[in-house]
């Protein structure tokens, strides 16, 4: 245990290096002061969950990552299934900062939440993999089969469901705002 959080400064600096991140630009995305974060780094504070948990928000890890990051070169993403209003979120991506990829399982049936469409910042990619899912998307409602892409900008309300009596399956991937991912399709 000792050695896992003398680790941590170490790896929080790294992290903070690898996104050309100030203290002070931190410090104003966390609200930990920096000189907080600097005895973080230094190893001179030990880490606190209270701490912790801005920071991987921060850097878009889990806590597992800031506080056990051997680099062993397996490029096997381990990371466990997420259950959030009935659907499974399957991680298939490790790259903090940057687009996020997910497996997602819709169980069949209405969603348990109804179909609130709600706006967050980022950008969204989905493809089906297998079942229908339904796309509300504004004053847009879309139903995609399997092969099917939908792209847009997750400041529009949307939501997403089972359109189907069986499980659909699809992935998803998550970027931040203005970064987005181009579909090319070659014409038949």
């Amino acid at each position: 245990m000792a050695k896992a959080l003398t680790a941590v400064g170490p790896r929080l600096r790294e992290l903070r290096q690898q996104r050309d991140l100030t203290l002070t630009r931190l410090a104003e995305t966390t609200g930990i002061s920096v000189s907080t974060l600097s005895r973080l780094e230094s190893g001179a504070r030990r880490p606190t969950l209270e701490l912790l948990l801005p920071l991987a928000e921060a850097y878009q890890v889990t806590l597992d990552e800031l506080v056990d990051a051997p680099d062993t070169g397996d490029p096997r993403v381990r990371a466990r299934p997420v259950q959030r209003d009935g659907h499974t979120f399957i991680p298939l991506s490790r790259r903090p900062g940057g687009p996020q990829a997910f497996k997602q399982i819709l169980p069949p049936g209405p969603p348990p939440c109804g179909q609130e469409q709600k706006t967050h910042e980022g950008y969204e990619w989905l493809y089906v993999l297998s079942g229908r899912v339904r796309l509300l998307l504004g004053d847009h409602d879309l139903v995609l089969g399997p092969g099917e892409a939908a792209e847009f900008d997750t400041r529009l309300p949307h939501s997403i469901g089972n359109a189907g009596p069986e499980p659909a399956e699809l992935i998803n991937i998550f970027g931040p705002q203005g970064e987005r991912l181009h579909v090319r399709a070659r014409s038949r």
